[in-house]
């Protein structure tokens, strides 16, 4: 398969996004399900039965059908498909293969992420990213879950965020492994790169014709007080290396929240501004940015694969979507090939280290019963997608 051969679906993409370990849940055989029961990492609470999703994700793709959005962007755990090193669950991709078939059955394309976040506890107590065996490991893994599921996906992400697993996992010390070195940071974003190569050259084996790229994590910094040489090396290391090495893809995908603030001591927290439930600073503006940042770079078709905000206020939430929505018609209409938009994310999920407190989710989850509860915004979410732009016509 080549990039020649590549279908990209006709319509603009409107979805919403998920990822496993957030929303499936009872899911023990990852670096996460350990790290956040050890009392030294800082996490909130542990994620236990997360949103259920495992065994009600028909559920959740009725409320996105519902909605009229026409793409679902979830991820596959490879803890789940690959328990211990050579061992692969039928049942598993069993799984998977009903997931896809529960979205093309309601019209609705399986944009499918390979990693995000989690790995098994073989891989890291091997060394994780660091182990000079996880390139071959992750590109074995992509090759079975394409040879079992590639005719379904329409959609593949290889890596979700790569320089995130690098940044908070090697050098904020916030996510497994908990290190801080600027070199091994480094060195991981460089390992990271390679493996989404080797994941992307095995999908691109066959079965299907679906465009392959990864989601990067992209801010829009802003330099004050002496951090203009902090804030260049950290594009450099978050962006830049990784801009420049995805010519060989079908896509980019951009996932952006908010605006940095850098000073030569680092990250400023003491800003003026709204903020969200997050901390972050509300700036929904922060699309348009890194759309535009990421065109500089690659003449590569752009999907917006994660934009959301964590608020308990509603209303907050869609005037951050509602202004979102206006940057990404700006970036549209100047050119910009710009192929779909998902929200982040569907479900109040497990967000990490934050635990279940931030509120992400059109869709609100009963933490006891799972029941699911559609917010306004989802009603919001889905009139306005469907009628995009005429939707945000009105923005002055």
């Amino acid at each position: 398969m080549t990039t020649d051969h590549i279908h990209f679906p006709d319509a603009f993409l409107w979805g919403t996004a998920t990822s496993g370990y957030q929303i499936e849940g009872g899911d023990a055989n990852t670096d996460w399900y350990r790290f956040e029961r050890d009392p030294e990492s800082g996490t909130a609470e542990p994620c236990g039965d997360a949103c259920d999703s495992w065994n009600r994700y028909e559920e959740d793709l009725d409320i996105i059908q519902s909605l009229g959005l026409n793409a679902y962007r979830f991820s596959i755990e490879w803890s789940r498909i690959e328990p211990t090193k050579g061992e692969i669950s039928q049942s598993a991709l069993e799984h998977y293969r009903d997931v896809i078939a529960g979205c093309r059955r309601r019209s609705i394309l399986p944009v499918v992420t390979l990693h995000h976040f989690t790995l098994p506890l073989w891989v890291a107590d091997a060394g994780g990213f660091e182990s000079p065996e996880i390139v071959k490991w992750i590109g074995n893994y992509a090759k079975v879950v394409g040879e079992a599921l590639g005719d379904g996906i329409g959609i593949a992400c290889t890596v979700n965020e790569p320089n995130i697993v690098a940044l908070m996992g090697y050098l904020m010390a916030s996510f497994p492994p908990k290190v801080s070195s600027w070199e091994r940071f480094v060195d991981v974003n460089r390992v990271m790169r390679a493996c989404h190569v080797a994941m992307r050259d095995a999908l691109r084996a066959g079965p299907g014709n679906y465009p392959i790229g990864f989601a990067l994590s992209m801010q829009e910094y802003e330099a004050v007080d002496g951090g203009d040489d902090l804030v260049n090396s950290l594009r450099q290391e978050m962006e830049d290396e990784y801009l420049r090495s995805c010519s060989g893809d079908d896509f980019i995908g951009v996932q952006c929240y908010t605006k940095i603030i850098i000073d030569a001591n680092g990250l400023v927290e003491n800003f003026d501004g709204e903020r969200t439930e997050m901390g972050y600073l509300f700036w929904p503006r922060c699309v348009e940015y890194t759309v535009r940042r990421a065109a500089q770079f690659t003449d590569l078709p752009i999907i917006v694969t994660e934009n959301g905000i964590g608020t308990n206020d509603d209303d907050q939430r869609i005037r951050y979507l509602l202004e979102a929505l206006k940057g990404l018609k700006e970036v549209q209409d100047e050119g910009v090939d710009v192929r779909g938009y998902f929200q982040w994310s569907l479900l109040d999920n497990f967000e990490w280290t934050f635990g279940y407190r931030p509120k992400f989710g059109i869709v609100a989850v009963d933490r006891t019963t799972f029941a699911r509860s559609p917010k306004p915004s989802a009603q919001w979410y889905g009139e306005a997608a469907r009628n995009y732009p005429h939707s945000v016509a009105s923005i002055p």
